[in-house]
């Protein structure tokens, strides 16, 4: 948001004999030089804090009523306008556009020291981040308060989220004469915002027009490519199916020429497949044929 910067400055300071050096930060914490004592000028570098509101961006919001006055009589819902009329100062306004119009104007030492009565810690910016979050929250209520005469004053209550400390702004109400234009005022701004944001919204939405075109090329690329792809694919697919066809082919001419083939001697040295069998000797019977016949006759005597 812009609401501050912190950088380092080199303060120059006078300390007398006896007493103890010490300086004020930031967070109004008082630090003692740890040396005590020292004599003449001493350089100390101090983060000083320079704030200011210079982009810081205009919020508006609603604000639900509450209170003694609110419960005992429906009240308007109110519209609150936060921005910052010079980089010093941030104005507070809420408005029923009808009876009532709050308003309240917030230097930067006053933001300093609410900051130190809600006791956030941090630096001026994280600060300055909280309380715009908690204008932002849908937590936003004007508290009101008054007697029977009327409503006598206001508080503009804000809570990031339950359970975390309050930004608390006390508004005061302004008179007839200045009210109108107070009002007329915040429903120029509204309406600046208003259209602000709808020419951001007509740019995004033709940056989204211009991304989905973009889109579509390359979709359309990426489909042309595909389509080349798959031509290739099914072409060396085709070309596959085809060869077993062709071998079987190449086979049958092969075997109907087999005259034509000649045995080469195995250069290896090694005896065939079938000579590597067992060569086992079985004993069998000549046939009768081929028997060798026996001339002559050999007579035994009988020893009787």
């Amino acid at each position: 948001m812009g609401c501050g910067q912190e950088r380092q400055h080199a303060v120059c300071c006078t300390v007398l004999p006896g007493w103890a050096a010490s300086f004020r930060d930031q967070s109004h914490n008082y630090h003692p030089h740890p040396k005590g004592k020292l004599i003449g000028f001493v350089n100390l570098n101090i983060k000083v804090s320079l704030m200011g509101f210079e982009d810081f961006e205009p919020i508006f919001g609603e604000a639900k009523a509450e209170g003694p006055i609110a419960d005992s009589a429906p009240l308007n819902p109110y519209l609150f306008h936060v921005y910052a009329p010079d980089p010093s100062h941030l104005k507070f306004r809420a408005s029923d556009f009808r009876s009532y119009t709050w308003e309240s104007v917030q230097s930067l030492h006053q933001l300093e020291d609410m900051r130190d009565y809600v006791g956030i810690g941090g630096s001026w910016s994280e600060f300055m981040d909280y309380v715009i979050s908690s204008l932002k929250s849908e937590d936003v209520k004007l508290v009101l308060e008054g007697h029977s005469m009327g409503i006598a004053s206001a508080k503009l209550v804000a809570q990031k989220s339950k359970g975390l400390p309050l930004i608390s702004i006390s508004v005061s109400k302004l008179p007839d004469s200045v009210a109108g234009e107070a009002t007329a005022n915040l429903s120029l701004e509204l309406f600046k915002a208003f259209k602000d944001m709808r020419n951001s919204f007509i740019k995004e939405q033709e940056r989204c027009c211009q991304l989905t075109r973009v889109i579509s090329a390359e979709q359309e690329k990426s489909q042309a490519i595909q389509s080349q792809l798959d031509a290739v694919l099914y072409s060396r697919r085709h070309k596959l199916q085809k060869t077993p066809s062709d071998m079987i082919e190449i086979f049958s001419f092969a075997k109907s020429d087999t005259s034509s083939m000649v045995l080469v001697p195995n250069s290896t040295g090694e005896p065939p497949a079938t000579e590597a069998q067992s060569t086992k000797v079985v004993n069998r019977v000549v046939p009768a044929y081929k028997r060798s016949k026996v001339r002559g006759a050999v007579i035994a005597e009988d020893e009787g």
